[in-house]
């Protein structure tokens, strides 16, 4: 295990049952470009796909005793950072692959545009390899987000939140606002701190010089009429989905203007996942207790998950 005093960066890859050739890649792609990498493993002991304790370029496995959640994981490795003294994190996640240079045009970008605001963070331009095509940055707006597209690669696009995969953060701002929000466990954690550090005054950029490629595991499928396709999650992943929306609903720090446009996707979502897409009765189930325990304050992981 190797860690380097050369850059004030330390990547943070948080997994749970990686694709060991992807994740191989991603370590290639990133340990040249930071000071220390530390993977952080929610894996359990008993689960296939376990990351070894001795991995080429990386400085530190942490592990979780299980899985603790993509937010709980981030902060554990954001913890570590602290203490060996790293200025900045660069989050990722299993499925990333940092283009060449990225850290290093995103760090360039942090700083220039710090020196004349305070910024939060900094984002790549997000390449979904999957559909071949990159993913614009987003300005919140009712009754539609506006999208931001790369024009060419010397912008720096403000925007007002950044998948977490790819962001680079100075520790000073996490130190200030606070790290992430582990009762979230997963899905909407990096909206939820995008909004908070929004709040707290903060800006975000999407810098198109640096690019991210990402491989998105979830299957697709066509709708009926001719309607599209749509990205297919199982009943646990929706009911994270529908009880965080929720939760963020009533966060004094999220933005109103963003309750009122997401409100009606959440209806969109329940006919198409207990209407169209199966298992229907199993789907809908994991919803609604997913919004009825958003109203209740729950945290955590999900408490139906032994039976999805």
């Amino acid at each position: 295990m190797t860690e380097r005093d050369d850059h004030g960066v330390c990547a943070i890859v948080v997994t749970y049952r990686p694709d060991a050739e992807v994740l191989r890649t991603l370590l290639d792609a990133v340990t040249g470009q930071v000071g220390a990498v530390v993977v952080v493993d929610n894996t359990g002991a008993d689960e296939p796909g376990r990351c070894s304790d001795a991995m080429p370029g990386v400085a530190a496995v942490l592990r979780q005793g299980g899985n603790a959640g993509l937010a709980a994981a981030q902060n554990q490795g954001i913890d570590w950072a602290r203490r060996r003294g790293h200025r900045y994190v660069l989050l990722l996640d299993q499925d990333s692959t940092p283009g060449e240079d990225m850290v290093a045009t995103l760090l360039a970008a942090l700083l220039r545009l710090g020196g004349v605001q305070p910024v939060a963070a900094v984002g790549p331009r997000f390449h979904d390899l999957r559909e071949d095509r990159d993913a614009p940055f987003v300005r919140v707006g009712f009754p539609l987000n506006r999208k931001l597209w790369c024009e060419h690669e010397g912008q720096a696009l403000a925007c007002d939140f950044l998948i977490s995969s790819g962001t680079l953060i100075p520790l000073e701002v996490l130190d200030r606002v606070g790290a992430m929000d582990a009762g979230l466990f997963i899905d909407n954690v990096d909206l939820e701190w995008s909004f908070r550090v929004r709040a707290h005054g903060y800006a975000l950029y999407g810098v198109c010089a640096a690019a991210m490629h990402h491989r998105l595991g979830d299957a697709r499928r066509s709708l009926p009429f001719g309607l599209g396709k749509v990205v297919v999650h199982g009943p646990v992943r929706l009911y994270y989905m529908m009880r965080n929306r929720v939760r963020l609903y009533r966060m004094p720090h999220t933005p109103r203007i963003w309750v009122a446009q997401d409100l009606p996707r959440v209806l969109v979502k329940l006919f198409l996942f207990a209407v169209l897409i199966g298992p229907r009765a199993r789907n809908l189930r994991f919803m609604l207790r997913g919004m009825l325990d958003g109203v209740r304050g729950r945290v955590g992981p999900c408490p139906l998950q032994a039976k999805a």
